[in-house]
């Protein structure tokens, strides 16, 4: 067996004694002042199921995880990891959680594997187990030759990635991704995807928080929506999808005052939603075949010269829009 599957294998899928779920969230609140940042969230996530909470910037998700990872104090409810309450018996509850955060959090003057072996000992491995985990962890994300390389001469792909591998020493039960994306190429991207989805399949639990909509949808089974600190909606993309209540999206490209056009189809029966969407009007129907020829006819009332129309799917983020008035990145 090699060492990569060795990381996998030996994650037992630990679950809550009450819920047979890894971890529970119930009734958490956070107030920071007069901002109510995270209010009365609860939900949980079992034994090999990636969870996502999709969010906008400020929407409560990076609040959330610190909460769930014990490094802000919640003012209301309770989170269960891995059967220990996170407030009665905090070592046991983050000794199963594997964290990494949005931010690079690595040692720039230390080789790679000297700083896998450090976190390892700082989770109280011994040395030579903290030496063989981050070999193992490592080969995992496939830095194997980058074991003497210092983070500083890394390029920023390999940064998230030896950060992931960070998380993967103590073989955690939870392992919660914070934005774990941000600035990084497709390819480091892929690999991250990738290496997630497969500690996933061997029954560890993944939280993550995004507002990338692609990454949500690849990695999750369940999504969250967090809008203003509150879960919005939860499900699988297809049911979310149900919401909706629509079978086509209207992508209308144009030249003229997409602005007029868009106050003009809002009042059109069969049109659920019209929004501007960069240089393009999104029109959200029930039957695109019936409102095609209305929407032309007031584009041409308004002098609106129509340059392409395409009729789509509905997808998560409009899913997303339906759900809380507003889009993701809003």
């Amino acid at each position: 067996m090699s060492s990569a599957a060795r990381v996998r294998a030996a994650t037992p899928a630990a679950v809550s004694v009450e819920t047979g779920a890894t971890l529970t969230c119930r009734g958490l609140q956070k107030r920071f002042g007069e901002r109510l940042a995270v209010d009365d969230l609860s939900f949980e996530i079992r034994p090999g199921v990636a969870y996502g909470l999709l969010g906008p910037n400020g929407a409560g998700k990076t609040t959330t995880i610190r909460m769930i990872c014990g490094l802000t104090k919640p003012d209301a409810g309770s989170v269960v990891i891995d059967g220990h309450d996170l407030e009665t018996d905090p070592l046991a509850a983050k000794a199963a959680i594997g964290y990494v955060p949005h931010e690079v959090a690595l040692y720039r003057d230390l080789p790679a594997l000297d700083q896998l072996v450090f976190f390892g000992r700082v989770r109280g491995l011994s040395k030579r187990v903290a030496r063989e985990r981050a070999h193992e962890a490592l080969e995992f994300v496939g830095l194997t030759d980058r074991a003497g390389e210092r983070v500083d001469r890394m390029s920023d792909g390999m940064q998230r990635r030896l950060n992931l591998a960070v998380a993967l020493v103590g073989r955690p039960r939870l392992l919660v991704l914070d934005e774990p994306m941000v600035g990084i190429d497709p390819h480091a991207r892929a690999i991250i995807l990738d290496r997630v989805s497969a500690l996933r399949a061997d029954g560890v639990s993944i939280l993550c928080t995004s507002h990338y909509i692609n990454e949500i949808e690849r990695l999750c089974d369940l999504i969250a929506i967090i809008d203003e600190g509150r879960l919005v909606a939860e499900g699988t993309v297809d049911s979310l999808l149900a919401t909706l209540d629509v079978r086509q999206v209207v992508r209308i490209g144009a030249n003229g005052e997409l602005a007029a056009l868009r106050d003009d189809l809002d009042r059109l029966k069969g049109i659920t939603t019209a929004r501007l969407r960069a240089d393009a009007l999104e029109v959200v129907a029930e039957d695109a075949s019936l409102i095609l020829a209305e929407i032309l006819s007031a584009a041409s009332a308004l002098g609106i010269s129509i340059t392409s129309v395409d009729v789509v799917e509905p997808d998560l983020e409009q899913a997303f829009i339906h759900l809380t008035g507003h889009e993701l990145g809003g």
